[in-house]
């Protein structure tokens, strides 16, 4: 079994001690761990105040976790969501199904504070890709 990280590139990873994601590698497939994203653009570092442009955001900002990973959102087996306002569940779910339909993982929406008050969404993701056992 190997372990990598993948960064983001933000500085604050090295601040906070973590990575963008963590891969592990089995075998046959690599199980992702992706932390959580928010809606912060990181090539302009802005935050859009709309909850659902932070959505598609934090989307973007997982698919290029998974990208460097070898995988996609077609390998999500588990999302969770973090909402500061459970109203805003109404306008992000089919944002959430259009981004996660064809996976179907897992999911758990939850609301609660995020650090900085800006974000209104966060969302958390693990995946599985499929690995050549040949190449492995």
């Amino acid at each position: 079994m190997l372990r990598s990280s993948i960064s983001s590139g933000s500085t604050f990873e090295a601040v906070a001690g973590y990575a963008r994601a963590a891969v592990v590698e089995f075998d046959s497939y690599a199980e992702v761990f992706v932390s959580g994203c928010t809606g912060f653009d990181y090539a302009s570092m802005t935050i859009s105040d709309d909850v659902a442009t932070q959505a598609r955001q934090c989307f973007r900002n997982i698919e290029e976790a998974l990208r460097k990973a070898g995988g996609d959102l077609s390998h999500l087996v588990r999302v969770r969501y973090y909402l500061t306002d459970g109203a805003d569940f109404e306008v992000l779910a089919p944002i959430f199904g259009e981004f996660c339909g064809a996976a179907r993982p897992a999911a758990t929406a939850l609301v609660c504070g995020l650090v900085d008050a800006r974000m209104k969404i966060e969302i958390e993701v693990d995946a599985r890709i499929p690995r050549d056992p040949k190449t492995a």
